[in-house]
């Protein structure tokens, strides 16, 4: 049976919103499977609003447009607010709890709050809540072999960032959820 995986990743320009989409997509093609990318953005980039949708599929991808994902990341409220309602039941919603003050009300999906933001500033690992999220993910739904996508994720990793790989490890292995 073909499997396709629909995410739509959104928040705040600067957080690295695009560049989980990215990693996501690279790590499909890595996989031999069809991938799609599209990012969008407001034209403050910085700080604005952000989001790309993802396609990961055993199929060829008919369209990049993604309206009703199996799995939404929001880390932002604006971007939990605008999303939430359009996830697939049995779906993921996983939210960074350190920016969003709300809890979902929905129960035909899977939900968990991570304090990503926070996670990463106790640990000094300031702007990196993404690659939190991104391992929190892959724990939940087993998108990708979490080796298989850590190695790829590092051949990503630009130089300048490259010091905060191994404390991104740890980080990921140890992530804490709130239950739903």
């Amino acid at each position: 049976m073909s499997k396709t995986s629909e995410l739509i990743i959104a928040g705040f320009g600067g957080q690295g919103i695009l560049s989980m989409g990215k990693i996501l997509a690279y790590a499909g093609l890595h996989e031999g499977k069809n991938v799609s990318w599209l990012p969008s953005y407001g034209p403050e980039m910085r700080g604005g609003a952000a989001n790309c949708s993802v396609i990961i599929s055993d199929e060829e991808v008919g369209s990049p447009l993604v309206t009703n994902p199996d799995i939404l990341v929001a880390m932002n409220l604006p971007s939990y607010d605008k999303f939430e309602a359009n996830v697939k039941p049995g779906g993921y919603l996983i939210l960074d709890s350190s920016l969003i003050n709300k809890k979902c009300e929905r129960t035909d999906i899977h939900v968990c709050y991570i304090p990503a933001t926070a996670i990463a500033s106790d640990n000094h690992i300031e702007g990196m809540a993404n690659v939190i999220i991104l391992g929190q993910l892959l724990k939940l739904t087993g998108l990708f072999d979490y080796d298989t996508f850590l190695s790829d994720m590092i051949r990503g990793i630009p130089e300048s960032k490259s010091a905060l790989i191994e404390k991104n490890k740890v980080m990921n292995l140890t992530a804490i959820t709130e239950p739903q």
